[in-house]
């Protein structure tokens, strides 16, 4: 892979690849030209061209790409297949709702345990993740070293808990909390979730029209 800045345009777009290749791969696609891939995410097969030409060549003139190892390519491109561990914090609506739907072992993550103050949660499991006290927090995290922690806690707890998981070695942080986190720490990222902004997003082009 070449050894070059990326932009943060050219990462939001990658998960997008991923996901449409996924698709195709799943219907039994063998391969696709950037033409149809650009049409299929209404952005430019030129865009795409220059955008994979940041990790490599890929596709060939007259053919296009193999949909299979383009899949897989970008797939470890973001990391798909390096076995991340993740934790959830906050097991209450929002946090049993991913935990129930969300499958994070598509995306190449492994998550057993989420972390709860409420007695009525600790010790039970949803769908095989077990809902620990966050009492024994720090016990697990020096033994299993979760990459990626997801924030579904009230907002004053937010950057209190964040700073005391980037202290403990956590690295990566899904944040569902509307609160932007900020830390003085290098090699932190942060990928704030703000369901708000969706939403007024949507109302400004509905009410354009």
């Amino acid at each position: 892979m070449k050894k070059q800045k990326i932009s943060d345009a050219v990462i939001h777009r990658l998960p997008r690849y991923y996901r449409h290749l996924d698709d195709l791969y799943n219907k039994g696609a063998v391969r696709i030209s950037s033409n149809s891939l650009g049409n299929k995410m209404d952005i430019t097969a030129s865009q795409i061209r220059q955008d994979l030409s940041c990790f490599g060549e890929f596709g060939q003139q007259g053919y296009g790409y193999n949909v299979a190892e383009l899949r897989a390519e970008i797939g470890h491109i973001l990391g798909i297949d390096s076995g991340h561990r993740l934790i959830i914090i906050g097991a209450g609506h929002l946090g049993h709702a991913l935990l129930q739907n969300f499958d994070f072992g598509k995306v190449g993550f492994e998550i057993d345990s989420a972390f709860d103050i409420s007695p009525d949660l600790i010790g039970t499991a949803i769908r095989g993740v077990t809902i620990r006290s966050m009492d024994e927090l720090e016990d697990y995290i020096a033994a299993y070293r979760p990459d990626v922690a997801v924030l579904t806690v009230p907002q004053n707890e937010a950057q209190p808990l964040a700073s005391r998981l980037i202290d403990l070695g956590v690295r990566g942080f899904w944040n569902f909390t509307n609160v932007e986190l900020s830390t003085t720490e290098p090699d932190v990222f942060f990928e704030d979730v703000h369901f708000v902004d969706t939403l007024l997003t949507l109302s400004y082009r509905i009410s354009q029209h």
